[in-house]
């Protein structure tokens, strides 16, 4: 069983006198940044000239570029969208890692696939907040903290772990809790979860039903309602108190339904299927095609994300929040 990990487990004092230089001010980079910061971590931003640049100035970070951040910074977290570690490594951050060096992500994508290879005598951590960046910063500023995960994948220092849960303490991570795992762990479990239920699953299954519905003759509004508005509703009862929770609220009628019909919609072929999906996930053969999708620019991404932009949900979706919007 994994262990689960609190402040009283992380020490602050593991990063006085080090230099933490965030690669990428997205919403990860910023939030995770601004987070350290505000734990008392000297932290410096990498990046390229553009508006991120320009945002971190106005955050009042000093701001250098990829080579000379981790030239400088004792820790390098990349916080970069994975099909862009390769190239930024290779051109700007491998010549700068010496002995003693700690390498930091929040995925374990470049490293268990091997599109990043650092030398020996440097640490490899993990620290993965489990949401958005902008809500663990959120709960950062609340009092609390959004769960994560640590890991170390190479500890050449003997203090990995430590600088691991300083730097998870230092974003709010450990007052709610994270848990020790590996890189492989994280890595083919995300890739897994985001691909068969949070993103790809629930999101055909939205739109599947908002189809049906649709073309049975039913208001498209109604149908988005029904298939994708009250998603929101269902999933906040279960993430308060699990899916007994959520069923202790609901009818008897719909949940006598979940129990008749939802079996019948997710087969035992779908499971199936699933595991096809994570034997492709730990082979290495999903990273491998989505590189060659990212290396030959993105066409078919692009064509898929212009595709979603005129299904007829995402234009009653639109539609429909418009409606309640705050005045």
């Amino acid at each position: 069983m994994v262990k689960l990990l609190h402040d009283c487990d992380a020490d602050l004092s593991v990063m006085q006198g080090k230099t933490v230089a965030v690669i990428g001010f997205g919403s990860q980079g910023r939030n995770q940044a601004l987070s350290m910061r505000d734990s008392g971590i000297n932290v410096i931003i990498g990046l390229r000239p553009g508006k991120s640049w320009d945002k971190a100035v106005a955050d009042g970070f000093q701001v250098l570029s990829v080579s000379d951040a981790a030239a400088k910074a004792d820790v390098i977290h990349i916080l970069l969208p994975d099909e862009m570690h390769k190239s930024v490594y290779n051109e700007s951050i491998k010549q700068h890692m010496s002995a003693g060096k700690v390498l930091s992500c929040s995925h374990g994508f470049s490293i268990i696939f091997d599109l990043i290879q650092p030398p020996q005598n440097v640490d490899i951590i993990m620290v993965a907040p489990k949401g958005p960046g902008t809500e663990v910063r959120k709960a950062f500023l609340e009092g609390f903290g959004c769960p994560g995960l640590v890991s170390v994948h190479q500890n050449a220092s003997g203090n990995a772990l430590k600088i691991a849960l300083a730097m998870a303490k230092a974003e709010g991570l450990t007052r709610a809790g994270v848990l020790e795992c590996t890189f492989a762990q994280e890595t083919y479990e995300d890739l897994f979860g985001e691909q068969n239920v949070l993103c790809g699953g629930l999101v055909d299954l939205m739109k599947y039903g908002f189809e049906v519905l649709v073309e049975g003759g039913y208001p498209p509004e109604m149908a988005y309602f029904e298939c994708v508005h009250e998603v929101k509703l269902i999933v906040d009862l279960i993430f308060e108190g699990g899916i007994q929770k959520m069923n202790s609220v609901i009818s008897n009628t719909a949940e006598w339904g979940e129990y008749v019909n939802g079996p019948r919609i997710i087969t035992p072929d779908v499971k199936a299927r699933m595991k096809e999906s994570l034997k492709d996930i730990e082979t290495g053969k999903f990273a491998r095609e989505w590189m060659a999708e990212a290396e030959a620019g993105c066409k078919v991404l692009m064509a898929k994300r212009e595709a979603l932009g005129v299904h007829e949900v995402e234009i009653v979706g639109k539609k429909i929040r418009s409606l309640f919007e705050r005045k």
